[in-house]
């Protein structure tokens, strides 16, 4: 729809948004925004103040009325900008939307207090109580309970580079959200309201006077570090708070005094030091110390909670009198130092379970400084000592004491081990087959190949030190055979010795392309032939995973064809993993972004075919998306009951009966779809001189300059073919220059093709894939803007392309919301459409500031990437990221 088009309705609508946000939400963006505008006029003067408020007047007019006179009028200010001015209003509108984003955040955390009224979500299948009343209605009582105690999610954090903040501005960020949250509190009073508007003031100032821009590309162990950080602040104290409420509900009356029923089913994983796919700065020695770190964060957690549980279990011996398995307990811990036995002696003598949980403390003191004297030698022994004494008390009276705090840290150790998260080694299969073509040849080994081998000798020492649960896995990227997978156990035994001294790996297939997705069972039924697998299978009760890639697939053959490829690679999967009695798991390599499986992930895993879930769901969670969903504890709480309950229902028999049959009956239409989509995909990418064009067209060479993470954008040297292209920045710079194509291309005239609207709406209606799929594309498309996406097309010089895309945008609009059936985008979603019609005027703002920046750069032929035109095009990167959100 061009702007001459936009209804008169369409436009009232616009306007009427900002009337329909909450009033609380509303208050905070005005506080923020007010206080903004004080500090840009305290540090630019007024003269900054007015420039930024004269272009957001008019992006908001041009967007709200559709008045392209003032779009043109904005794009000119823009132009009269100095250099120095344009970075300063781009600060400043990146800046109101990290605050605009915190107070979202903070609207969101209300709401989830609101609805966490008693009653209110009971009816809600997204809540453990609502999940497991479906099921017990379903499969009955006996049956959910199994199914609970075999509930599994296993979110693996990737350091994919689309978190394009600064630790130091997200740092500045949480602080603000710190104050942000006090004026919630309704007991706050005038002097502190003041006080916290001076610290706000404080804040907003520091924001503003950090650069947005790093200096350096971070190092792989600075991304280790940042992920830390949201364990330390977050997913330690929330992990325990997830147990506690499924166990509440589980209990119900007996809740707090009886045995705990809930399993510790969320596991950690990580690549982030460990995913070593392109990335030459990840080394055996990075992955060695990525772990020490990780190890030494968890048993801190560790040792303050045992220390401080500790010291309140003051239960007497009288009142609480210790079991003989608790007197032996003692025993021991004595025999291993009389010295810290006998301090602790002095201060609880009378108290024995406090004395134990203290030892127990010194213990993990000693197993973080590797004193072989006190440490524990592994998880299970730390855990066999927390439950002597958890059964202690219950047997002596005090089961609230045994079911309270003591319960979180037994939770916390199942749930963590002492690596924190499982490090997954990942590496290119062409890599494997280089090195083991190199050690078949005899000579000198290249530096290649020693750091393959000392990536496995790694491996097995990670495994002595914090148990075989801390790095098994390793994945191999575009696994193209069985032979591919062989390899890696070939490599291991040549770098330890022997088989038998190699380390105990679970190597797991990524199937990334489509012809890998079609090749994947034949791969698998190759696999499960070669002798190490064999022998894992029967250690491990014939458990398997598999891992898919939503980011190449997509590059590969367009959104639509591979969205339908990898529902059937699942189902074809899970059925051969039935037929052949393997405990399957499904690896989903999603991320952030539409073009790369994002969008509302429980609502995907309902989505899946049947057998292919059956309680146990893993996926990569990157960039923003880590910060976006774990951040902050209540969100994360929920975000973590959200996968569960979508975990657990997506076996339910109700839901697999209405994915089977909806698949068999759009089974032509699936087959149309993929048919028309993918024609039209390579009609696009496959035209000459398109990969040239496309880093024409988009920021990507420029993303390529922002340090936004320690992973190389490319695989190989040049933009010749999107081949070496990595799928991440590649769906980024669709984003950056507001186009979207990898969220939608191909759609419209797929469903063009087909025709049938009477069909398409029900399909709409009746198949949760389908629906899954043309709700997120409607997101896409809602966070696409056609004035913009004309001048980024305009700068490649090929029409022919440039009218290819803007067709298809138009046909894809169009067709997407006759098959949902609404009126306008996102209309299924009201919060989310309000959300993304507020922040569009203000993301326009920064994509005119980077399209200034971006025919500079095309105009001089500049590659200096600390020039003025780089600089804005960086810092407009930036904003356009956090206005955004889900852009990797």
């Amino acid at each position: 729809m061009t702007d001459a088009q936009t209804t008169s309705t369409e436009l009232s609508r616009r306007r009427r948004i900002r009337e329909e946000v909450d009033g609380s939400l509303r208050s905070d963006v005005r506080l923020l925004g007010e206080l903004l505008g004080r500090v840009l006029a305290d540090a630019g003067g007024p003269e900054l103040l007015d420039d930024v408020e004269h272009l957001r007047a008019l992006t908001i007019a041009a967007y709200e009325d559709g008045d392209l006179a003032r779009f043109e009028e904005a794009e000119r200010l823009v132009a009269s900008f100095s250099p120095e001015r344009a970075e300063q209003v781009a600060r400043a509108f990146t800046a109101y939307f990290h605050l605009v984003n915190l107070a979202e955040e903070q609207h969101r955390i209300r709401r989830l207090r609101g609805r966490d009224v008693k009653g209110r979500a009971e009816g809600r299948t997204d809540t453990f109580a609502g999940a497991i009343a479906h099921l017990v209605d379903e499969v009955g009582e006996e049956e959910t309970q199994r199914r609970v105690q075999q509930l599994r999610f296993h979110p693996v954090l990737t350091a994919h580079p689309t978190e394009a903040r600064r630790p130091a501005v997200s740092s500045a960020i949480r602080r603000i959200a710190e104050l942000l949250a006090v004026r919630d509190d309704p007991r706050i009073g005038y002097s502190t309201a003041v006080e916290n508007e001076r610290r706000l003031l404080e804040e907003i100032d520091i924001l503003w006077r950090t650069s947005p821009l790093r200096s350096t590309r971070p190092t792989p162990l600075d991304e280790v570090r940042t992920a830390m950080n949201v364990f330390d602040t977050t997913l330690f104290q929330v992990l325990p708070q997830v147990y506690r409420k499924l166990d509440d509900w589980l209990l119900g009356t007996d809740a707090g005094r009886a045995p705990s029923r809930a399993p510790a089913f969320v596991r950690f994983g990580s690549w982030i030091g460990a995913d070593r796919d392109g990335n030459p700065y990840v080394t055996a020695k990075v992955t060695r110390k990525a772990a020490s770190i990780a190890s030494e964060h968890i048993l801190l957690g560790y040792e303050h909670a045992a220390n401080r549980i500790g010291r309140t279990l003051t239960l007497s011996a009288d009142d609480a009198p210790p079991s003989p398995a608790l007197l032996e307990l003692w025993a021991r811990q004595r025999s291993l130092s009389e010295d810290a036995a006998g301090d602790i002696d002095l201060r609880s003598h009378t108290e024995p379970h406090r004395r134990a949980l203290l030892f127990v403390a010194e213990r993990i003191v000693a197993t973080r400084l590797r004193n072989a004297d006190l440490s524990y030698a592994d998880p299970d022994e730390l855990l066999d000592d927390l439950n002597v004494i958890q059964s202690s008390l219950r047997d002596g009276g005090a089961a609230r004491a045994a079911s309270g705090e003591l319960q979180h840290l037994i939770w916390q150790v199942q749930t963590f081990g002492f690596h924190l998260a499982e490090l997954e080694v990942r590496q290119h299969s062409k890599v494997h087959r280089q090195a083991l073509a190199e050690l078949e040849a005899g000579g000198e080994r290249s530096e290649m190949t020693e750091e393959v081998l000392e990536v496995f000798r790694t491996i097995k020492t990670l495994q002595k030190r914090f148990g075989v649960d801390a790095a098994r896995r390793y994945i191999v990227s575009f696994t193209q055979s069985a032979q591919d997978l062989e390899n890696v156990y070939t490599l291991a035994a040549r770098a330890l010795g022997s088989p038998e001294k190699a380390p105990v790996l679970d190597v797991i297939p990524l199937f990334e392309t489509f012809a890998d997705l079609e090749n994947s069972t034949d791969i698998l039924a190759g696999l499960i032939e070669l002798e190490p697998v064999q022998q894992r299978l029967a250690a491990t009760g014939r458990k398997l995973e598999v891992m898919l890639g939503y980011s190449d697939s997509s590059k590969d053959v367009g959104p639509v064809s591979a969205t339908l490829a990898l529902y059937s690679a699942q189902s074809r999967i899970a059925e051969w993993a039935k037929e052949n009695d393997i405990e399957l798991t499904l690896f989903h390599g999603r991320g952030g972004a539409l073009g790369r499986g994002g969008g509302p992930a429980n609502e995907a895993v309902l989505a899946q075919p049947p057998g292919s879930v059956d309680g146990r769901f893993k996926l990569t969670e990157q960039g923003e998306v880590i910060f976006a969903q774990y951040g902050d504890r209540m969100i994360a709480a929920r975000h973590l009951e959200q996968m569960a309950s979508a975990t657990l229902l997506a076996s339910a028999p109700s839901n697999e009966e209405r994915n089977h049959a909806a698949s068999v009956r759009f089974s032509a239409l699936a087959r149309r779809l993929d048919e028309v989509s993918r024609a039209r995909f390579f009609e696009l990418v496959r035209a000459d001189g398109f990969a040239q064009w496309f880093g024409q067209v988009t920021p990507q060479e420029e993303v390529g300059l922002l340090a936004l993470g320690s992973r190389p954008a490319r695989r190989g040297l040049s933009l010749e073919s999107l081949e070496d292209l990595r799928a991440i920045p590649w769906v980024f710079a669709w984003t950056q220059a507001r186009i979207n194509l990898t969220g939608w291309f191909g759609l419209g005239s797929a469903l063009a093709a087909v025709g049938d609207i009477e069909a398409l709406r029900s399909a709409y209606a009746e198949w949760p894939l389908f629906r899954t799929m043309i709700d997120n594309v409607e997101m896409s498309l809602a966070k696409t803007d056609e004035r913009l996406a004309r001048r980024y097309l305009a700068l490649g010089l090929r029409d022919d392309l440039a009218q290819l895309v803007l067709d298809e945008m138009e046909l894809t609009r169009r067709w997407v919301l006759t098959t949902s059936g609404h009126a306008e985008l996102l209309d299924g979603r009201p919060v989310l459409q309000r959300a993304v019609r507020l922040r569009s005027p203000y993301v326009d703002a920064l994509s005119l500031l980077q399209l200034r920046a971006l025919r500079e750069i095309r105009a001089t032929g500049s590659t200096d990437a600390t020039d003025a035109p780089h600089r804005l095009m960086l810092l407009a990167v930036n904003g356009v990221a956090a206005g955004l959100q889900n852009t990797g």
